[in-house]
């Protein structure tokens, strides 16, 4: 399936959002990552004070899709890319990849020369080495679910 719906994406500061924008990130990171995967853990964190939220909101303004890039020395050296997620009712939309890149844009914009870091759940390997992303160390467990680090090397263009 592909996208069959305007979205719109907008870049924010978290002192930036709404209340109502706010409100909906949350909502959704805590169905996808907390109720759909069961999986208790703190959501919330202190990264979102630094980090850079995109959300994709359809023509009726709902979030349909969201990540959030964390600048580098937050919780890596290098910068990362966390919390993506796409709303069940649009999955199969391509808009994490549509997100990811733009994530990608963001990062080789904001932080120049700096390699990307994404910690993926192992299910998604594939869908990061399509980005340029690269496993670096071994699977671990986070919170139940496993996961790997991965790393897109500074200079890799965006496809």
């Amino acid at each position: 399936m592909t996208t069959d719906i305007t979205v719109k994406w907008q870049w924010s500061r978290l002192q930036n959002l709404t209340a109502r924008e706010l409100h909906d990130i949350l909502a959704a990171r805590q169905s996808v990552f907390i109720l759909e995967q069961r999986c208790a853990y703190q959501d919330a964190d202190d990264l979102d004070h630094a980090a850079w939220h995109l959300t994709g909101r359809d023509e009726d303004a709902q979030l349909v899709a969201y990540l959030r890039v964390i600048p580098p020395g937050s919780r890596y050296a290098e910068p990362s890319i966390g919390r993506l997620l796409t709303v069940k009712a649009m999955r199969g939309r391509r808009l994490a990849s549509i997100a990811l890149k733009q994530a990608i844009e963001k990062c080789d914009k904001a932080y120049p020369g700096h390699a990307i870091r994404v910690a993926a759940q192992t299910y998604l390997e594939a869908f990061y080495c399509q980005f340029g992303f690269r496993p670096i160390g071994a699977p671990y467990d986070e919170d139940g679910i496993a996961h790997i680090n991965m790393m897109r090397p500074a200079g890799v263009d965006v496809d």
